[in-house]
């Protein structure tokens, strides 16, 4: 007997599936049909409930970032009501990851919540990028603000880069694995609290916000390795004769590392 599925449950499959093909492919490579065989459903399905893939997409990231975003928002102003001055930008990452934690656990998000944000702050899809910057640009203006406020020290282009790197560092991490990986690799074994945890996590992004970033010593030193670089580099046309009993690595033989 063919099983029959009622609408409610079928919009969720649609969606639930979209998450995962998202999660593991990115929004470029998931096709409508990759969406429908996955949901058990068929095209007519998604036309009926949603009228397109990027209306499907557009449904699934308001259901799990529209909640998120806004209690982030929340939290930047208790914090900000509470310190006025002195902001501190560990806090303020705290303020960006510790929701976003919490919904992780619940029922409403799932266990693959944290994989999804990563995806979608690392994914290069047009429609993304433009989907976060139509509705979440006032928010991540709130943020930077604040950012700015406790990193005076920055310019504000500079701090824009920075910003951009460590979220994308964090992204990478979230979308790589899931959380429960990601917790096992960061306590390495220790028995360690939720506050432990999350400051582990954040002191492994801060430093890009504040390590120097034109420092004379660090320039000095990385100008010593291009030097001893540009002395040991093999030459393809005078290859350096190795010692008596060496074997030549394959990837000198083939013409070059394996990345």
């Amino acid at each position: 007997m063919t099983q029959r599925h009622n609408p409610g449950d079928t919009s969720k499959r649609l969606l639930d599936a979209a998450e995962w093909l998202f999660i593991e492919h990115g929004y470029e490579a998931m096709s409508l049909r990759h969406i429908t065989t996955r949901a058990s459903a068929n095209l007519a399905a998604v036309n009926y409930h949603f009228g397109s893939k990027e209306a499907l997409m557009q449904a699934l990231l308001s259901q799990r970032l529209d909640r998120l975003n806004r209690e982030r928002l929340q939290l930047l102003s208790t914090y900000e009501q509470q310190t006025p001055e002195n902001l501190d930008a560990t806090v303020l990452l705290g303020v960006l990851f510790v929701p976003a934690f919490r919904l992780s656990h619940g029922n409403a998000s799932g266990p693959a919540f944290m994989r999804l944000l990563g995806r979608v702050y690392s994914d290069p899809s047009p429609f993304i990028r433009g989907y976060l910057q139509d509705h979440y640009e006032s928010i991540s203006g709130h943020f930077f603000e604040a950012f700015s406020r406790a990193l005076p020290q920055l310019k504000r282009h500079e701090l824009g880069l920075r910003l951009h790197f460590a979220l994308k560092a964090l992204s990478g991490m979230l979308a790589g694995e899931d959380m429960q990986a990601l917790i096992a690799e960061i306590t390495q074994g220790e028995n360690i609290n939720d506050a432990e945890l999350l400051a582990r996590l954040i002191s492994l992004i801060s430093p890009i916000l504040t390590a120097p970033f034109d420092s004379k010593t660090q320039i000095q030193l990385i100008e010593q390795v291009l030097q001893m670089d540009q002395n040991s580099a093999i030459q393809p046309s005078t290859p350096s004769p190795l010692p008596a009993g060496s074997k030549v690595p394959q990837w000198v033989e083939e013409g070059g590392m394996a990345t």
